[in-house]
């Protein structure tokens, strides 16, 4: 071995070939820069053509942009198929993409179109994308198939109940392709996001106004001194997708600081007491 490449750094996804949906923005795009940083093929996913081409035009000929509407089944295939094509395998597929139907609400108001709107592109992309990167990682046995759900499924009264349907329905799917999967050597996992500012919440804020809304849903949380961002989720991601996590599977990462473990009211009572 030469000194050369005896000092190269070392990628933990040196040689992988990834496909992360909703990568244009937000999580997604965040996860797009780490998994190329760390030696992935990546091939984004989204609907958001104009920003998802300028990251692979930023990034180069290892980060190619594919058009997909993630309810599309069509859509879906071809993304896949496009990937194998392009780089002979998959071994990451990342179902990230997903939307809000809006910040809050009582189900005495919510519409079956803000149900349809979540389930149709939170699930049902969830399920297409897994049900294609299957067909490919069974032919290899082997592959890594991650989902973005959400630190509601671990706490009540964080998002609006369509949004949490979708996003338990997602852990579901996920527990049941783990058992499923697991003869193939195809891990599943999820990684769960406490409240983070993305494109789908955060759209057409100014950026100190988006640092300042950060730092106050952080300061919510129970882990102070720390700000989550699109990058530390990404970076959990990242783990999991990595052989670092090779024998995680059936996993939620809820990456909230303690959040959803952690109730405050006795301390918050004693420290009213004189």
């Amino acid at each position: 071995m030469s000194v050369t490449s005896s000092l190269a750094p070392y990628k933990r996804l040196e040689g992988k070939v990834a496909i992360i949906t909703g990568g244009a923005s937000g999580i997604g795009a965040s996860a797009v820069r780490i998994f190329h940083e760390q030696g992935a093929k990546v091939v984004i996913a989204d609907i958001q053509d104009d920003l998802g081409q300028a990251i692979a035009n930023e990034l180069g000929e290892d980060v190619c942009y594919v058009h997909c509407d993630v309810s599309s089944e069509d859509d879906v295939s071809k993304l896949v198929d496009t990937t194998i094509a392009k780089h002979g395998k998959l071994d990451i597929m990342y179902n990230n993409a997903g939307v809000l139907d809006r910040p809050f609400g009582s189900i005495l108001d919510t519409t079956k179109a803000d149900l349809d709107r979540c389930f149709g592109v939170n699930l049902v992309g969830a399920f297409l994308g897994a049900k294609y990167a299957a067909r490919a990682m069974v032919a290899q046995r082997k592959g890594v198939i991650l989902f973005t759900a959400s630190a509601c499924t671990s706490i009540a009264g964080l998002s609006t109940h369509s949004y949490a349907a979708s996003k338990y329905a997602i852990w579901g799917l996920a527990r049941n392709l783990a058992s499923e999967l697991g003869q193939y050597g195809i891990r599943v996992n999820c990684v769960s996001p406490y409240a983070v500012l993305t494109g789908i919440n955060s759209k057409g804020m100014p950026e100190d106004a988006v640092a300042q809304a950060e730092a106050r849903v952080s300061g919510l949380g129970n882990l102070h001194g720390e700000i989550l961002k699109p990058e530390g989720i990404a970076r959990a991601a990242l783990y999991l997708a990595s052989d670092e996590s090779n024998y995680v599977s059936g996993l939620n990462l809820v990456v909230d600081g303690g959040f959803s473990v952690v109730n405050p009211t006795m301390l918050k009572a004693l420290k009213l007491v004189p």
